[in-house]
């Protein structure tokens, strides 16, 4: 057999080798795949949680993509108190499409956030300013993405979670509508790249270096948004979700 021939194979041999680890790391949480959360189920408000979610959106230039989502929030039970879209001058007609909201449904409202300060990222600042502009009497404060499209009976489903389970702070992962073929190639990698590092959804961290949260839907109690003084933890992150949710269960909040 020829010598090239034999160091492949023993190349190949070690890599396998050094491999399995992994592969029994990825199996074992795989198998935890039937025990995990299942997908939040639509739910009906109850009367005494009227008004009680602030929603924040941050928007640059999203005419294009906020649409069904601001039709989804409209769709949204007597829960919704507000909904506050945060605009940092977008020049694509962003913030027209929510005034011509605003004008059949005052839930929706739009502000345009100040000049951002030095040391902060664009997102965390708008979410951190639509926070400080938002009604105080609504206790909790949802944070999502424009290019979201809420289901009817989400925030109330959202509500009753972390209520009835006692959660200062809740996070989901949406279902992602995917268009083009590189996105079924590439979205399952991520997917598979997180559960590898972490745990299915749904798993509680023992540590809060290892809490995920998901910006695209963030709900938060306005207490602790406000024993954080906002995102001032994450001004300066690209992952604000990441870095706020280790924050708040770091200061031994339930996340």
């Amino acid at each position: 057999m020829p010598q090239s021939v034999i160091l492949l194979s023993a190349i190949a041999s070690l890599y396998l080798l050094l491999s399995l680890p992994m592969i029994a790391l990825l199996l074992a949480r795989l198998l935890k795949g039937p025990q995990r959360r299942p997908p939040v189920a639509p739910a009906r408000s109850a009367t005494d949680q009227l008004g009680a979610v602030t929603v924040v959106i941050p928007t640059l230039n999203e005419a294009d993509r906020i649409g069904p989502c601001l039709a989804g929030l409209r769709r949204q039970s007597y829960v919704l108190r507000e909904v506050v879209v945060v605009d940092s001058r977008s020049t694509d007609g962003t913030a027209a499409l929510v005034e011509a909201e605003a004008k059949t449904d005052p839930r929706f409202r739009v502000i345009t956030d100040d000049p951002l300060p030095t040391g902060w990222v664009g997102r965390p600042w708008a979410l951190d300013y639509g926070f400080r502009h938002s009604s105080p009497h609504s206790p909790w404060v949802l944070g999502i993405d424009a290019d979201t499209q809420p289901q009817p009976g989400l925030i109330a489903g959202l509500l009753h979670i972390a209520e009835t389970e006692g959660y200062d702070l809740i996070s989901l992962s949406p279902q992602f509508i995917l268009h083009q073929p590189g996105e079924w190639w590439l979205q399952p990698a991520l997917l598979m790249t997180l559960l590898y590092r972490f745990d299915p959804s749904g798993t509680d961290a023992a540590n809060p270096a290892r809490v995920m949260a998901n910006g695209q839907c963030f709900l938060c109690r306005r207490s602790v948004l406000q024993a954080m003084d906002g995102y001032q933890v994450a001004r300066g992150s690209f992952c604000d979700d990441v870095t706020l949710a280790r924050a708040i269960a770091a200061q031994g909040y339930r996340v």
